[in-house]
């Protein structure tokens, strides 16, 4: 345990306490959202406690704290507790309409969905069973669903189609349930860590505790074995409330260099769509890291796998900073851009057009919504308008087919001004467009969503 003699140099203990931060992150930043969930809420999500949905009362709207949140999509939450045994899952009949349930083991895997794309929008019982189960089915269910680790969340996205589509959406929230079928108390809270540990060490005393309990794929636990000079397998006592000065410089400057490798990873620019000025930014394959979980709704082929399991954990260290419950890129696509065809930076002083000979392949549907920049957020318009796209009533194509929107502060004249204009911050503002079920033209590139054209100032 105590570098120097005997035992690793500090220089090794530095460097493997890096890879641990890379390795580990993704689990604690994973269970501290399920910690925040179950004690503080998620958003604009009230707290819920295990085994129980939290609803969003609708959409995103201006003034909502998450950065980039959907303005056609309403949030249902849960934090699973398997540990008492199996969870029953109802879906209702969504009529239809576009809904998904992303499932999340405790080291950020997506390992399953449940959606149109997956399982249809018809009424459904799922199981959701722990690690090794092996009870008894009972009589309409219609699947079962074996959670890699005993605590998953369950990230659920329902489409709506403006204000006065959420009396329809609230209603499918509530006859979506969950009912504890294990035959004893499943826990109220996660693992509790050793107190007395200091604070640069607390990432250290959560991974040790947390790994413990939530153990990874067996494929992962070899690598995982590497760490056992920093303490993080033993059991019982924390070798972290009386850590030497050595041993606690050693694990702090990791845990720096950890940090910065995946900052700087996050940094790198994403994949664009064309590479030009003005191209839209996507990450389709951000989730690619699961390699071993492929439940119901999960694809394996090897295009949507990293074929280098160590170079994974930095992919998934990357995406549990960037966002924890980004879907794969199969189930939803997500592009945005900061600037125009010329490489500007786009900002509400002037006026712009998307132009699209198509519109964008999906199966379900695609949506524009233009949020403030830096900051993400949505920004109140007097028209209260914050998406425009194929579900947009009166929507107007030309007679080729094409389809012209415009992004500006103020309504463009003319008919289309009306159905096609997407209001904009009056600053700097960032587009997302967000593509579900994107066909294989999004996947591959083939279909490549042209750059924002800046047209003039207001007013001229």
């Amino acid at each position: 345990m105590r570098p120097g003699r005997g035992g690793p140099k500090p220089d090794a203990i530095t460097a493997l306490a890096a890879d641990a931060y890379v390795y580990g992150s993704p689990l604690v930043r994973q269970l501290s959202a399920v910690q925040a969930c179950l004690r503080e809420g998620c958003g604009t999500l009230a707290p819920a406690p295990f085994n129980d949905f939290a609803h969003a009362d609708g959409p995103a709207r201006p003034g909502d704290p998450v950065p980039f949140a959907p303005a056609d999509l309403v949030d249902a939450l849960a934090q699973l507790d398997l540990s008492g045994g199996p969870v029953r899952l109802h879906v209702p009949d969504t009529g239809g309409a576009y809904y998904v349930l992303q499932f999340v083991d405790a080291w950020g895997n997506a390992f399953a969905y449940l959606g149109p794309r997956a399982t249809g929008t018809g009424e459904g019982d799922w199981m959701i069973v722990p690690p090794g189960w092996a009870g008894t089915v009972p009589g309409g269910v219609s699947g079962v669903i074996d959670a890699p680790t005993s605590v998953v969340s369950v990230v659920g996205r329902l489409a709506c189609d403006g204000p006065e589509d959420v009396p329809r959406v609230r209603a499918l929230q509530q006859e979506l349930t969950l009912t504890h079928l294990g035959d004893r108390a499943h826990r109220t809270g996660l693992p509790a860590t050793e107190p007395g540990v200091p604070g640069e060490l607390r990432f250290f005393e959560e991974l040790r505790v947390w790994m413990g309990d939530f153990p990874p794929a067996a494929p992962d636990r070899a690598y995982q074995d590497r760490f056992q000079p920093l303490g993080l397998l033993e059991e019982g006592l924390s070798p972290y409330v009386s850590a030497g000065p050595a041993l606690t410089r050693a694990l702090g400057r990791g845990l720096a260099l950890g940090r910065l490798r995946v900052e700087e990873a996050a940094r790198r620019p994403l994949a664009e769509t064309g590479g030009l000025p003005g191209a839209w930014q996507t990450v389709p394959h951000l989730r690619d890291y699961n390699l071993d979980h492929f439940g119901v709704g999960t694809l394996g082929s090897p295009e949507w796998r990293i074929p280098d399991r160590e170079a994974s954990y930095l992919v998934r260290a990357v995406a549990a900073r960037r966002g924890r419950w980004i879907p794969h890129g199969y189930e939803a696509l997500y592009a945005h851009t900061s600037r125009d065809a010329r490489g500007r930076p786009l900002d509400g002083a002037h006026r712009y057009v998307l132009r699209l000979a198509q519109p964008p392949p999906v199966r379900a549907f695609w949506s524009l919504t233009a949020y403030d920049s830096p900051g993400g957020h949505l920004v109140e318009n007097a028209a209260d308008r914050y998406v425009v796209g194929d579900r947009t009533p009166g929507l107007r194509h030309g007679a080729d087919g094409s389809l012209t929107l415009y992004l500006s502060t103020e309504r463009p004249a003319g008919p289309a001004g009306e159905t096609n204009w997407l209001p904009v911050p009056a600053g700097p503002f960032r587009p997302v467009l967000r593509l579900h079920l994107p066909d294989q033209a999004l996947l591959d590139g083939s279909y490549v969503v042209p750059a924002i054209e800046r047209l003039g100032e207001h007013g001229s």
